[in-house]
């Protein structure tokens, strides 16, 4: 049985072949007016989904995976340690939630720096602060 797909519908200019998800009544490319022709977009599977950078693994018995690999690395917080059993485990994310105001960002700020300094590679990702709040 193969997935459902959704047929979708688009814009193309005529005059560049520029693509629009709507119309409109210029070319947001070219600026021709009155060129954007209605075109079947390429139907899609319902349940595709691309991420970006996620490296595709077959799957594996749990036997057949090297515990070795996955050994956590202490942070230098020892309350943090053992909230994480043991640290952070290399290729794992950690979502850490709180309160405003409660410390999450001077807590990982300290602990990426520390790793930063051990030459770790570091990312402090966040989806609720500029990068002037960090």
């Amino acid at each position: 049985m193969t997935p459902r797909t959704r047929a979708r519908s688009g814009y193309r200019c005529t005059e560049c072949g520029a693509q629009a998800a709507q119309w409109v009544g210029r070319c947001p490319t070219c600026q021709a007016w009155g060129t954007l022709e209605e075109a079947a977009a390429p139907a899609a599977p319902a349940r595709a989904r691309v991420v970006a950078g996620a490296p595709s693994t077959p799957a594996r018995r749990i036997s057949e995976v090297d515990l070795d690999v996955a050994r956590a690395r202490p942070t230098g917080v020892a309350e943090l340690d053992r909230v994480l059993g043991g640290g952070l485990v290399p290729g794992a994310v950690v979502l850490l939630a709180g309160e405003p105001g409660v410390g999450k960002s001077t807590l990982l700020l300290s602990v990426a720096t520390r790793a930063a300094r051990e030459g770790a590679p570091t990312l402090y990702v966040t989806g609720e602060e500029s990068a002037a709040q960090v």
